[in-house]
């Protein structure tokens, strides 16, 4: 389901604060922020015991997810990654080690496409985000793409957005094409949601 074309102010204003601080963090606590995650989520069951992981590869100050991809590729499990359509939709792919630059500043696998109904296919999904509520209300950046792919996720999959600690907050604005996650993992640990 496409987003509405203009988004509240409340979701406005809150995204235009948090990507505004976000971009004041030091890339040091960016790696660490990233290393930190990376050491809960490999030590989670839910993350040991996956086949496939559908993944995103950060950029900028979100928090860095390379050595988390690279321990879970390395441990000879299976991880997509998305590549951004022209309608703002998800399709993914396997990640191989090779990425190439694409639009909006992301990083894209190379490989071959294997469908917006890859995700699906995941036994964890893990995803960006600018927040998330106790709820498991997460506000992203607000093209709707990872609303649009979380719709394809089959109920009960670990779905966890990786956030800074300060990120997480008491309530996020929602409409109704919002998908909510059930976990989210920061510096200070993995939470269940809901």
């Amino acid at each position: 389901m496409p987003p509405p074309q203009f988004p509240s102010p409340a979701k406005l204003a809150v995204r235009d604060r948090l990507v505004t601080q976000r971009n004041r963090r030091a890339l040091s606590e960016v790696v660490e922020a990233g290393s930190a995650i990376a050491g809960h989520l490999l030590a989670a069951p839910e993350v040991r015991r996956a086949a496939t992981v559908a993944a995103y590869v950060s950029v900028g100050h979100e928090p860095g997810t390379h050595e988390l991809i690279e321990a879970v590729r390395g441990s000879g499990r299976h991880v997509i990654v998305p590549r951004l359509l022209p309608d703002l939709d998800l399709d993914w792919a396997r990640h191989s080690g090779d990425l190439q630059r694409a639009s909006r500043g992301l990083l894209e696998p190379t490989g071959e496409s294997l469908g917006r109904d890859a995700i699906a296919t995941a036994d964890v999904v893990l995803v960006p985000g600018l927040a998330v509520d106790p709820s498991g209300h997460r506000l992203g950046r607000g093209g709707g793409s990872y609303d649009r792919a979380l719709g394809r996720v089959p109920v009960g999959t670990f779905v966890c957005v990786l956030l800074y600690d300060d990120e997480v907050l008491p309530e996020v604005p929602v409409e109704s094409h919002d998908r909510p996650v059930t976990h989210v993992c920061t510096p200070q640990g993995l939470r269940r949601l809901r």
